[in-house]
């Protein structure tokens, strides 16, 4: 492969962050000027229609705005709303429990708690990023105690404070779910980097919780989304489910996980999850990528499955560029290709900016909005900058190391 087209990828991806998706966020109602924090259910132009807020948001936006600066240097407007994100954060967000809530009002008033421990995942990511930039020793250690709390509830779930009744009945069926453990693998590899001084610590507790995936959920060449306690498969839709964008997401995880260990074992098992999850979950009719699929090819129980969500294609483009760095095998630079070609002529607003959210199958927008609860600036930005940081490393032929 030629240098000179990882330098033109490298180009524009460097464009799509800094002269697309940032502006348009940056001119937006996100940063809320009144109250602080961040606005995320914005329409097509930027408008705010929804002035309830995603805690989730307001995590995943500090760490937006401070890697950002970490990156590409401080710029006033960031350090700012990264300052407005993390102050809202610590005075509204938490409960009296230790708990964070999902939603609050405009203004801070609590709206809806949950039993996972998402909310708490993108404050650990948060809080530790900007630590890491601004040297606030505080911020770090909230995010470090926050990380605590979240891996003694998944060892201990009877240790969990906030009391509520069960999803489902544990009596009747015990199960598992991937996706927790799937956001204690990045807050853990988030801190050990913001804390070197910790990195034995959180990288036992990456393990443990990546040994965990792989015992109960990496089956029948997938990752299923929930199992029994035991691991045994749930035959039911549920217990059937494999979601292509967490799988992908897992194996860029895990990959780096390999990196920084130099755990060639480790890096065969991240790279199976890529191999199985875009041959899974590609769309051979229409392109791009299934949101869910039944791993015996029974019927999905989502009326969403065959929808295109930006973040799974997102996910797609950092593990299938970062395998071909690890590996240089030309399946990954083709599904990279592929996929890019995909997101960027169906999700990416010409007009107004940034990336539309949701397509039906056929690639037609399903929602013009580019914000919601779920869908701020995170993924996209996240993806622009992971996958210029390995560009430049393919185009200068270095070798490629941990990108978290």
């Amino acid at each position: 492969m030629e240098n000179k087209i990882f330098t033109e990828y490298k180009n524009h991806f460097h464009s799509a962050l800094l002269d697309d998706c940032i502006p348009f966020w940056e001119k937006s109602d996100l940063i809320d000027k009144e109250y602080g924090g961040f606005i995320t259910s914005v329409d097509r132009e930027g408008k705010s229609y929804n002035y309830d807020k995603s805690v989730w948001f307001q995590g995943r936006c500090l760490w937006t705005f401070s890697a950002l600066c970490a990156r590409y240097g401080v710029r006033e407007s960031w350090l700012n709303a990264a300052k407005s994100g993390k102050e809202f954060l610590e005075k509204y967000c938490t409960d009296s429990d230790g708990r964070m809530f999902f939603t609050v009002t405009r203004d801070g008033r609590p709206l809806r708690k949950r039993r996972y421990m998402y909310s708490e995942s993108f404050f650990v990511i948060g809080m530790a990023e900007y630590g890491a930039l601004t040297g606030d020793t505080e911020a770090l250690a909230k995010a470090a105690k926050c990380f605590d709390m979240m891996l003694d509830i998944y060892r201990h779930p009877e240790n969990d404070p906030y009391k509520i009744t069960p999803k489902s009945y544990a009596e009747t069926r015990s199960q598992r779910d991937s996706a927790v453990p799937m956001v204690l693998i990045s807050s853990g590899q988030i801190l050990r980097r913001c804390i070197p001084e910790r990195a034995e610590y959180y990288t036992a507790a990456v393990r443990e919780v990546i040994g965990d995936i792989l015992k109960y959920h990496y089956k029948l060449k997938c990752v299923l989304e929930t199992v029994a306690s035991d691991g045994s498969m749930i035959d039911n839709p549920a217990g059937r489910t494999v979601n292509p964008g967490h799988s992908c997401e897992n194996s860029w995880f895990i990959m780096c996980e390999a990196l920084y260990s130099k755990d060639d074992e480790l890096m065969k098992k991240a790279l199976n999850l890529l191999d199985w999850h875009t041959e899974r979950g590609w769309d051979k009719e229409n392109g791009g990528m299934f949101y869910f699929v039944d791993v015996l090819g029974r019927p999905c129980e989502q009326l969403e499955w065959d929808m295109k969500l930006w973040w799974v294609h997102n996910e797609v483009l950092i593990s299938s560029l970062l395998a071909y760095a690890v590996t240089k095998d030309k399946k990954y630079w083709d599904m990279f290709e592929k996929t890019y070609d995909y997101t960027f002529s169906h999700f990416a607003d010409r007009e107004y900016g940034e990336w539309y959210g949701y397509l039906h199958r056929d690639g037609s927008v399903s929602h013009t909005q580019k914000g919601s609860l779920w869908k701020g600036p995170f993924h996209l930005p996240r993806c622009l900058m992971l996958c210029e940081e390995i560009l430049t490393v393919l185009e200068s032929d270095g070798e490629i190391h941990s990108i978290i």
